[in-house]
């Protein structure tokens, strides 16, 4: 089975999918960005359910490459699936470290048993990666996961980051 990938461009806490990836830190209590809007509009249940894996889990917080999922509060998706980008460098590749958030939220989605999962760029916006080559690790890595899931949903906010993702497409 092969997976479909459809490009979106809008608000990924709006998504009514199975899981939503949370391009979080590596605290998981939050932050800017993607993380940020996710827990506001998730609400409380989502930090209360952070704080817990730190407790349990993670107390050094969650590395980067890794993925781990909590409730997704009262966002309109059952699943937050959390991931840890890199912070781009222009002298040390960490591409595998990014195609790992792609392939270890896919992993923790089938886990999870989720058929449709809403990714944001990850590591895009204040980590830095420059957008075309975070497109091409994201959608080379979907195309090669081996996932279950039936449908991979990139939501983009901003007609760059849509446009890029649609020409790597």
């Amino acid at each position: 089975m092969s997976t479909r990938i459809t490009l979106v461009r809008g608000d990924i806490t709006t998504e009514e999918v199975d899981a939503v990836v949370n391009a979080a830190n590596s605290s998981l209590l939050g932050g800017g960005g993607v993380d940020g809007a996710i827990h506001r509009r998730g609400g409380p249940e989502i930090l209360a359910a952070c704080e817990d894996l730190r407790r349990s889990h993670y107390g050094k917080g969650l590395p980067t490459g890794r993925a781990v999922a909590t409730t997704a509060g009262r966002l309109p998706a059952r699943h937050v699936i959390h991931t840890v980008g890199p912070v781009w460098s222009p002298s040390d590749d960490r591409s595998e470290l990014l195609a790992s958030c792609y392939r270890e939220s896919l992993r923790v989605a089938d886990e999870l048993g989720a058929r449709t999962v809403a990714f944001p760029a990850i590591s895009t916006g204040i980590y830095g990666w420059p957008m075309d080559d975070g497109a091409r690790i994201a959608i080379e890595t979907v195309r090669a996961s081996g996932t279950s899931v039936e449908e991979v949903r990139f939501v983009l906010f901003g007609t760059d980051a849509y446009e890029t993702f649609a020409a790597t497409l």
